[in-house]
Formats: C-alpha cells, sequence, structure tokens
C-alpha cells in the first residue's frame, strides 16, 4: 500500500473529495479504487442518526471525511496523521513520512497569512487560510511563544525546531467561518447548493393524493400511468419486479400469492431517492416508497436521502396551511414516538383501506383467518389494534388506537364507535 496524494484544491478537479458532494458521490469514488482505500470504516450515531456526522474513516491513510447528518453532504475533510498521506497544492507536495509538515515548510508553500489561533487549554496553534487549517502542538515549555494567543510567523522555538502539523482541515472555502480542532470543527459547513438542484429537493405528500416535488414542480398523483411518470420525471434509474409476498392473502379460488398474479412492478428512483409501484393489472401508482438513506439500513447507499414533508391533513384548506408548519408534518427527521402519538389518522386510513380488502374482496375468508391476517397487519403499521369479536352474525368489531369500529362482512356499511 503506496502514500496516496491528497489535493488541497480539489474544487480544481471533478475526480477528487470534495466539500458538498453527497455521500453517496464518496463511496462510488471509494468503490473505484479498491487498491487503495482497502480499509474503509463507517461511523455514525445509531441512537440518533441525526444528532452527530456521519464519517468515513480511513485509518490506513490517517483521515476521514465527516457529512453533515441531515444533508449527507460532505462538510469536512480531516486529517489525522499527516505521515500517512501527503497533500498537494499546485505543484508542492507536503507531508508523508519523507517530508514532514512543519509550520516551516507550510508556511512557505502556502505563503503569508494572518496570525492563528492559539488553544491554551490544548495546547494547540491553529493557523487559517481560505478553505484550510492547519493545527501544531505547541510543547508546554514554549508557550511564551504565544503572546496573547497569537505568535509571531512563521513559527519557530528558541531551540531552533518548529512544530509538526498534527491535526489538518479541509472545508468550503466560500465561507469565513474559522475551521480548526475542537469546537471550531462545527463551524465547517457543506457549501450552498446550486439554483435549481434536485439533491435534498422537497417532496411534498398529500396523503392519499399525490406526491409534489418543489424544485420542478411536477404533480404526480395516486393512478397515474408510466407515461405519465415518465414525462414529469425522466426514464426511472431501474425498474424490477416486485418480490412475491409470502404474507399475502390467497384467494380461496387460486391459491397462488397475489402479486404473482398481478405482477406488480417498481420504478426506482434512486437519484431522487424514491420508488414508485404500478399495479400490474391497471398499471397505475398504487404506492410511493420514500426513503430517508439512514446508515445501518439495509438499503444504505442504494438511494440519495428524499426530503420529503409528509402533511398529515384531512381537508384541503388544512393541507395548505399544514405547508407552512412543521407541528403537523411528518419528515425524515420526525422521531417515530411523534409520528404514533401526533399522526395516528394517516394510519387508520392504511388499516382501514386494508380491512375493507379483505372483507369486501374475500367474503368467504373464515373468520379465524380474518383475525390471523389483521393481527399481521396491525404488527406492520404499529397500531394497538385489538379484535374485540368476531360474531357468527357477520359483523366485526375492531379497537383502533381507543376507538371502535364495526364492520359488516358481508355489507359497505360501517359504523364508527368512539
Amino acid at each position: 500500500m503506496g502514500v496516496i496524494v491528497l489535493d488541497l484544491r480539489p474544487e480544481l478537479r471533478n475526480d477528487v473529495l470534495v466539500a458538498g458532494m453527497p455521500i453517496c458521490e464518496a463511496f462510488a469514488q471509494i468503490e473505484q479504487q479498491p487498491n487503495i482505500y482497502d480499509v474503509v470504516h463507517v461511523k455514525y450515531f445509531d441512537e440518533d442518526p441525526l444528532k452527530l456526522d456521519v464519517v468515513i474513516s480511513f485509518p490506513d491513510h490517517g483521515f476521514h471525511l465527516r457529512f453533515d447528518p441531515w444533508s449527507q453532504r460532505l462538510r469536512l475533510i480531516e486529517i489525522f496523521d499527516v505521515k500517512r498521506l501527503q497533500m498537494r497544492y499546485a505543484t508542492s507536495l507536503i507531508g508523508g513520512p519523507s517530508t514532514p509538515a512543519t509550520f516551516v515548510a507550510v508556511y512557505a508553500v502556502f505563503g503569508p497569512t494572518f496570525p492563528g489561533i492559539y488553544d491554551k487549554d490544548r495546547g494547540v496553534y491553529t493557523l487559517f487560510y481560505p478553505g484550510l487549517s492547519f493545527a501544531f502542538p505547541i510543547p508546554s515549555q514554549y508557550t511564551d511563544c504565544c503572546h496573547n494567543g497569537e505568535a509571531e510567523l512563521p513559527l519557530e522555538f528558541p531551540d531552533g525546531t518548529t512544530p509538526v502539523t498534527c491535526r489538518v482541515c479541509i472545508y468550503d472555502s466560500s465561507t469565513d467561518s474559522k475551521v480548526g480542532v475542537g469546537s471550531l470543527m462545527n463551524k465547517a459547513s457543506a457549501p450552498p447548493l446550486p439554483a435549481g438542484s434536485l439533491y435534498m429537493e422537497e417532496v411534498h405528500v398529500k396523503l392519499g393524493e399525490e406526491l409534489w416535488f418543489t424544485v420542478g414542480g411536477q404533480h404526480i398523483p395516486f393512478g397515474a400511468s408510466p407515461q405519465d411518470v415518465w414525462t414529469e420525471l425522466g426514464r426511472p434509474d431501474g425498474i424490477h419486479q416486485k418480490q412475491v409476498d409470502q404474507m399475502v392473502i390467497h384467494s380461496a379460488s387460486d391459491p397462488r400469492p397475489k402479486t404473482t398474479l398481478c405482477g406488480d412492478y417498481f420504478y426506482n428512483y434512486f437519484g431522487r431517492g424514491f420508488d414508485i409501484l404500478f399495479d400490474g393489472q391497471t398499471h397505475k401508482i398504487k404506492k410511493f416508497v420514500l426513503h430517508t438513506n439512514y446508515p445501518g439500513h439495509a438499503d444504505f447507499n442504494s438511494y440519495i436521502k428524499c426530503n420529503f414533508v409528509i402533511h398529515a391533513t384531512e381537508s384541503d384548506s388544512a393541507y395548505h396551511q399544514d405547508m407552512n408548519s412543521s407541528k403537523s408534518s411528518i419528515t425524515p427527521g420526525t422521531k417515530w414516538e411523534l409520528v404514533k402519538f401526533s399522526h395516528p389518522v394517516p394510519l387508520y386510513r392504511r388499516f382501514l383501506e386494508i380491512v375493507d380488502e379483505l372483507l369486501f374482496k374475500h367474503k368467504a375468508l373464515q373468520a379465524i383467518h380474518l383475525a390471523r391476517h389483521l393481527s399481521t397487519v396491525t404488527k406492520m403499521l404499529r397500531l394497538r389494534i385489538a379484535l374485540n369479536n368476531i360474531a357468527d352474525n357477520g359483523y366485526v368489531a375492531i379497537n383502533v388506537e381507543g376507538k371502535q369500529w364495526i364492520y359488516a362482512l358481508y355489507s359497505s356499511k360501517m359504523q364508527h364507535r368512539s
């Protein structure tokens, strides 16, 4: 394994790691160079994925990539061992096992700059350039060299030595923030997205009706055809048949799974973070799948994160009011506890749709089978639902989150009791 060279002016090249790139693009570059990046660690906070950075670490090469947990864009390249790689600026190389990144060497390559900041608690002096910072450890016997938090440049100690860089930070050069060690590291942020970018586009969801894409203004309703989707969103990144669901209800006249009979299929938009499921018989949209791309999930890095906003409203007027309110919306950052207790209505609706399908499309279904399948549905939707009774007279009473729904097995009438 050789020493890699990291370009300190990545904006001049298209084949390097650059601030603002999505995490999926970083992984794509890593996968293209397996002989170089043969040891890769992905670190994240499993208990609260949005609290801390998603970090891709290269221990053999001495650097990290820090991605903003919400946007999943690269905000900081952090070199923690300058002996394990070389840094290139224009035609000059610095760092690595043979060219120590000393204060004097850095100053010679990058030129004069304003005095840096001395952190006496950490014993570290940080020198700043646009989009770059170099941290140098200061031995305790030479702290007097840093008067009032500053030092004469270039920094040399009385014994003729000069400190060697212990950490380098590479970040967006368009910001005036001084990014360094400790709390200064949190000041790094990804650069603004270009106008019209589809990355992290807000996708507003009107439950049971449509998806609205805010950048392009497209509206994709339930029941739309593949031609409609191609016209509005363009060619999908992939198309595949829906897998056979082993839990699906079997018809009394045909024991084959319903998915086999219908041939439902997905349009995959990996680059926009969602899938669209079409009914195999009607070729109309029946489901949207929106992906959060959180680390640890089986689909991580298969999709771009979808920045959806689900509006949990009932009426059109409430929907438009909800557009500017986060209290009644579900986003990729909403925790399940808030969804479960604050937004039960959409789950009720989905549950009742499933019950309708079971009761009115499978009238010959025995009561015991109905109970078993409803139990499966409730676990899937994570609702507190109890079957009170399935009477011989053809009625079923179901408690849904404290509300009781009375169904007639052989009628389309349904009653609700609080």
